[in-house]
């Protein structure tokens, strides 16, 4: 029964090494495409939900603020008057003085989800109908809001989203953090494209008209989801609209600095994807060929085809982290981070299936059913 595990574990890993050279190629294909032509430049709110003064803050929100765009609102919403990011907001506000700004602080909870109170809050202030949701630890280019909005006009279209690729803040914490985004969740959701899956929304951009968000009843339908991008897609695919990858590329700054930091950050994200897609999330072992080769090397007590298979999937590893961030144009991964950064999205993906506590923003909560988020007693405020 072992030899049988251990020659299954080494037949999963060759998958896995097929899937890293298709999605490798999907990669280059996706950084290839060209962004739609303008049509329409209609005036754009965007909406910063914000919490602490993150690292490279400022850099991030002036980039959402230096638009080659004509007519933008920028909205920033904290929920504390003492949050350490509001100087950093209000010395953005003074350095661009002919940029529309409004900082919109407001303490009220309308769910256990405290970044869309913040968006609930914020909405009072939106003076435009195009909304562009942003997360802000996202750095983006000049004309970001001209590929997102010539998207979002596409007859059929009620959503534009954005894949994002990972800025390590240069320890080791943040290298592997910076390795999962750029090497295993941006590809595996152009594989996910490509064979059909249903495209969602992530918090690097959630783009949408007023009228769409009305329909659905508003930020208020996503108060308790922890995944509110996830809900959000779904919602307006709902409404018989779809949700299209627009082919611009923000950057997120990786900033974990303790292993901690990193194991809880992919562990909220691994327990949330299994609370909604259990079954998919589980085949997302496959994507994992190094972690799934040192399994079969240890079955296999160490027998040399075993060891080679290990070899062929840490080269093949690496071969397709060079091709991708080359495709994207991001910072290299060193070919030390591959074995570390495999085994922790191995671990994370087995705990995910053993239990349902996460923390989120120094608060505590269980992801119940299709991703609701439950605050746990010690984390009610």
């Amino acid at each position: 029964m072992v030899r049988i595990l251990a020659d299954i574990g080494m037949v999963a890993s060759l998958v896995g090494i097929v899937y890293l050279i298709a999605a490798a190629w999907l990669v280059r294909s996706f950084a290839r495409e060209i962004p739609p032509p303008p049509q329409e430049r209609p005036p754009v709110t965007i909406l910063k939900p914000v919490c602490g003064d993150e690292p490279g803050l400022y850099d991030n929100l002036r980039s959402f603020c230096t638009q080659d765009y004509p007519e933008v609102q920028v909205v920033f919403g904290v929920r504390d008057p003492e949050d350490t990011a509001v100087p950093t907001i209000r010395r953005l506000m003074a350095a661009l003085p002919g940029v529309a700004m409004d900082l919109v602080i407001d303490g009220r909870l309308h769910g256990t989800n405290y970044k869309v109170s913040n968006l609930i809050n914020m909405m009072a202030v939106a003076r435009h109908d195009i909304l562009v949701v942003a997360d802000s630890d996202m750095r983006v280019g000049p004309d970001y809001l001209g590929v997102i909005v010539a998207s979002l006009l596409r007859p059929g279209v009620g959503a534009v989203t954005c894949l994002y690729t990972g800025r390590a803040s240069g320890n080791v914490w943040s290298i592997l953090g910076a390795a999962w985004i750029n090497a295993t969740f941006l590809p595996s959701v152009l594989v996910g494209r490509a064979v059909g899956g249903v495209e969602g929304c992530f918090g690097a951009t959630m783009a949408l008209c007023r009228d769409t968000l009305n329909a659905f009843g508003g930020f208020e339908a996503l108060r308790n989801h922890l995944a509110d991008d996830y809900a959000l897609g779904a919602l307006v695919r709902r409404s018989g609209h779809a949700v299209v990858l627009a082919p611009h590329v923000p950057e997120h700054a990786v900033a974990e600095a303790t292993p901690g930091e990193l194991l809880r950050h992919e562990l909220r994200w691994s327990r949330t994807i299994a609370a909604i897609a259990p079954v998919s999330f589980a085949a997302s072992m496959i994507t994992n060929p190094v972690a799934l080769a040192v399994v079969a090397v240890a079955l296999a007590g160490g027998a040399p085809v075993a060891w080679g298979g290990l070899a062929l999937a840490v080269a093949c590893r690496f071969a397709t982290m060079r091709w991708i961030v080359h495709s994207l144009g991001c910072d290299p991964i060193p070919m030390w981070a591959i074995p570390p950064r495999d085994l922790l999205s191995f671990v994370t993906l087995v705990a995910a299936f053993f239990g349902r506590s996460v923390t989120w923003r120094g608060h505590r909560f269980r992801v119940g059913r299709d991703g609701l988020l439950i605050a746990e007693k010690s984390s009610l405020s």
